[in-house]
């Protein structure tokens, strides 16, 4: 049976379309999917991300813990709030999850992890722990997570928030968190927009949604979530990478830190061979200059019989066209000319560097 976040009421009486999704209810839309699309890119949006798990990690070794489990250097957190992004690997360099790391105590930190991979997730990092038996990991469902997106977002959710939290969240930098009257509020996002996402308890989530939808942030579902952060070319777990993929063939080069040289991080091994032999294989943005719609799995033909495939892909609101991430051969290059096979047709596509969009604005060059 499904789970249900403590906003699931909420969904129901506005009207949402619920779905499965990672084995939870969640909303879908909430009646038009490009209205809600839009609503992020031109003034405030809010998701019930709840069904993200939420990890706080205690104890006198969680840093030593953590420069081990993660292809990112923790030591780059040395002020209290402050976020990283970085993908958590197995032996073999591929992606168990991308994840986001709070620094809040020297033997506290706080992860969230992705809802389809948490128990996966927390199966590995109990088994890791095994061998760090001074760090204690504490799973967090008594907590719930909305995010507030969009230019107008973060002005928006402060008044939501109440005159105490006001002044400390709007003077908080990008990938910063601050802790107020029991709210987290974390500057940091899954759209190419400015705005919050914001942990709370359970019993705070829906006085939350309520205020936020007073102060004129419209709900949103999984489906605009998909298609702003695909504008905003944000890998979605499970698609554009996974298991079998690493960070370096999927556009995540940059959450790998090399140095220190002695930091022996889980997969960096296989990572340093990989990037010694050479990647055979990127990730690359497609703009299909034909009519269609991309979506995953579709094949990608390229100059000299080289062949990719698309990893996800959609019709980009803001951009009134079809666009997609796909792994492709590493000698492609962008503004290569390419063909996605669609339903037996081969349409014509162009390779461009992602993002396509980034605060509401194209990315792309005239095509």
């Amino acid at each position: 049976m499904n789970q249900r976040t403590p906003l699931f009421e909420l969904h129901q009486k506005t009207g949402a379309k619920m779905v499965s999704f990672g084995g939870w209810e969640m909303p879908l839309h909430y009646g038009s999917q490009v209205e809600e699309h839009h609503a992020v890119r031109q003034d405030a949006g809010m998701f019930d991300v709840s069904h993200m798990a939420r990890v706080d990690l205690h104890g006198n070794g969680v840093r030593r813990f953590l420069q081990r489990l993660i292809a990112n250097d923790i030591g780059k957190l040395t002020v209290p709030g402050k976020a990283l992004y970085t993908c958590m690997l197995n032996d073999q360099g591929g992606v168990i999850d991308d994840l986001i790391v709070y620094f809040l105590r020297e033997d506290w930190f706080r992860i969230v992890v992705n809802a389809a991979t948490r128990d996966k997730d927390l199966a590995w990092i109990e088994d890791q722990a095994g061998r760090a038996p001074e760090v204690k990991i504490e799973p967090r469902p008594d907590l719930a997570m909305i995010a507030v997106q969009g230019p107008n977002g973060r002005d928006k959710a402060c008044v939501a928030l109440g005159d105490a939290a006001n002044a400390a969240c709007a003077a908080l930098k990008p990938f910063f968190a601050t802790e107020v009257d029991g709210y987290f509020v974390a500057r940091t996002g899954y759209t190419g927009e400015d705005g919050f996402e914001i942990i709370m308890s359970n019993d705070q989530a829906p006085g939350l949604w309520r205020a936020l939808q007073q102060s004129g942030v419209a709900p949103c579902g999984l489906g605009a979530r998909d298609t702003l952060r695909l504008e905003a070319g944000l890998n979605l777990y499970g698609t554009d990478m996974d298991d079998h993929t690493t960070p370096l063939e999927s556009g995540l080069a940059w959450t790998v830190a090399w140095e220190p040289d002695d930091r022996d991080f889980i997969g960096r091994e296989a990572l340093e061979e990989q990037r010694k032999q050479g990647v055979r294989r990127k990730l690359v943005g497609l703009v299909l200059l034909d009519r269609g719609v991309l979506r995953g799995h579709q094949p990608v033909m390229c100059a000299d019989d080289l062949r990719g495939e698309v990893t996800s892909g959609t019709y980009s609101p803001t951009l009134g066209r079809a666009i997609a991430l796909a792994r492709v051969p590493a000698s492609v290059q962008t503004g290569d000319s390419c063909r996605v096979e669609i339903r037996g047709k081969r349409l014509d596509a162009k390779v461009v560097k992602y993002p396509f969009v980034r605060h509401g604005k194209s990315c792309l060059p005239d095509l």
